[in-house]
């Protein structure tokens, strides 16, 4: 987490907002969604599901999260006044998880029609990561319990045993 948070003020972002960038978005999302997909595979397999589980959220959130930062800053510095005051990439990254956090202090708001279309894809996106994702989670973390909770079979394998 802390590495994500270290890249997103690193790396150079001083390019437009373009399709590129809403290319990139879509990409990064589609990351996420594979990461978690792929993770949600390895918790019903962990020694420890819960963990693993909590793991998961704890790279997936702020991956999310500064994805949707990462966009905001680029649109505000590629289209003055997208937002209701000039955004710093902590600006951006405060702006995004008031969002995420669906706290909407109400201090930064989306002002042009691109980042209001922005925002609400967040919004979408947060709501389906808040529930199907967490839903998946606690699917996932329940499976890997009942694995572990099972008894070996005879022949040294794992599962319930097969009938001839």
């Amino acid at each position: 987490m802390v590495l994500l948070v270290v890249a997103y003020y690193l790396l150079p972002m001083d390019s437009a907002f373009t399709a590129t960038t809403v290319l990139a978005l879509v990409g990064g999302i589609t990351a996420v969604v594979v990461l978690l997909s792929w993770q949600i595979y390895r918790i019903t397999l962990s020694p420890r599901p819960g963990l693993k589980a909590m793991e998961t959220m704890a790279i997936t959130v702020p991956l999310f999260v500064l994805l949707f930062a990462a966009a905001c800053f680029l649109m505000e510095h590629s289209s003055s006044g997208s937002f209701s005051e000039p955004l710093s990439r902590t600006d951006a990254l405060y702006f995004s998880m008031t969002v995420f956090s669906t706290v909407g202090f109400g201090d930064v708001t989306a002002r042009s029609e691109p980042a209001r279309v922005l925002t609400t894809g967040q919004i979408t996106l947060n709501l389906l990561l808040l529930g199907v994702a967490a839903r998946l989670l606690a699917n996932a973390v329940k499976r890997g319990r009942q694995r572990l909770d099972r008894p070996a079979r005879p022949d040294g394998s794992d599962g319930p045993p097969r009938t001839p």
